[in-house]
């Protein structure tokens, strides 16, 4: 197995099996200091520069806290307008990587720009940590997912993922890298403007993964272990952000999941979602007992702790 000390976290294409457990491993051990709401020192010498080009709350968040919580220290910008890289000198990645570089050991990135991420790790002397690129990938929110099945399912093989939304996201694109090194069976659904793209099922067709897409949720729901959501009702994700201008379109009810709809389910079936949500999953489900999505905001702190010690070197 490779070593994560200085190494990039840029996709989940190549991403191991073993690295997965590894990765969960490592989680485990730092989770109580998380839960207990505490802070160490393992990093009390280690410094996260954040370089967010996008919106984030929960990516951001999360992984500042994670450093909070390793006793390390965090510098950055969350909005690249206030930046020389975003106002009227639009200074190239190359550029801003080079100053960031010497401003802390490890970069975490979210641009709007699909391979920013690996851009800036072809000139950035430190790790980089891709969190969100575009319509591209988004490792660490895919690891929290599949960290947060394991925790509760116990395994992730033999188990049938839904995948309900919009095939475009980046997280689609990472969760199915991260399935094909597990005996799940996935199925996906969205409307056919959003479907998987030609070329990516080449790409699933290439690792191996054994999958299915269905029109009607209903052709599923009863099978399912885990529900994976995204919306359909989408930003555009090339943008440093989008402001609405008018109406906002609303969710087909053959993409949401509701009280009625998991009353089909497994009794034990779980719901996540990276979150924001718009109308594709009603509040009414946030009490039931499928509901997961707050025990995964939870469990992205855990594994960007995990990450950020892996990748600074502070465990092997």
């Amino acid at each position: 197995m490779r070593s994560f000390m200085g190494r990039d976290i840029l996709s989940l294409k190549g991403f191991e099996r073993e690295e997965y457990y590894r990765v969960f491993e490592i989680a485990d051990r730092l989770a109580p200091i998380a839960r207990d709401r505490r802070n160490t020192d393992l990093l009390k010498h280690k410094t996260l520069v954040t370089a967010f080009y996008q919106p984030s709350t929960r990516t951001r968040l999360a992984t500042e806290a994670a450093m909070h919580r390793l006793g390390g220290h965090v510098v950055g910008f969350s909005d690249a307008k206030m930046t020389r890289a975003g106002d009227f000198y639009q200074e190239s990645i190359k550029d801003t990587v080079h100053m960031l570089e010497f401003y802390g050991d490890v970069i975490a990135m979210r641009h709007f720009q699909q391979g920013a991420p690996a851009e800036a790790a072809k000139w950035a002397s430190v790790p980089v940590i891709n969190c969100g690129d575009g319509w591209g990938e988004h490792p660490t929110q895919v690891l929290t997912d599949m960290y947060t099945v394991l925790k509760e399912k116990g395994t992730l093989d033999g188990l049938n993922f839904l995948l309900v939304g919009d095939m475009r996201m980046r997280t689609m694109h990472s969760i199915s890298y991260a399935m094909s090194q597990f005996d799940i069976r996935p199925t996906y659904i969205s409307p056919p403007d959003m479907s998987l793209t030609d070329d990516f099922k080449l790409e699933l067709d290439a690792i191996n993964l054994n999958y299915r897409e269905v029109e009607h949720i209903d052709e599923a729901i009863a099978e399912a272990d885990v529900i994976y959501m995204e919306p359909v009702v989408q930003p555009d994700y090339t943008k440093s952000l989008d402001e609405r201008s008018g109406e906002v379109g609303v969710t087909a009810a053959n993409y949401q999941v509701t009280n009625k709809l998991m009353r089909k389910a497994k009794s034990d079936a779980m719901i996540l979602h990276s979150l924001p949500r718009m109308d594709e999953l009603l509040e009414e489900v946030d009490n039931t007992r499928h509901a997961r999505y707050w025990t995964e905001a939870f469990n992205g702190v855990v594994m960007r702790m995990a990450l950020l010690a892996l990748v600074l070197g502070a465990v092997e």
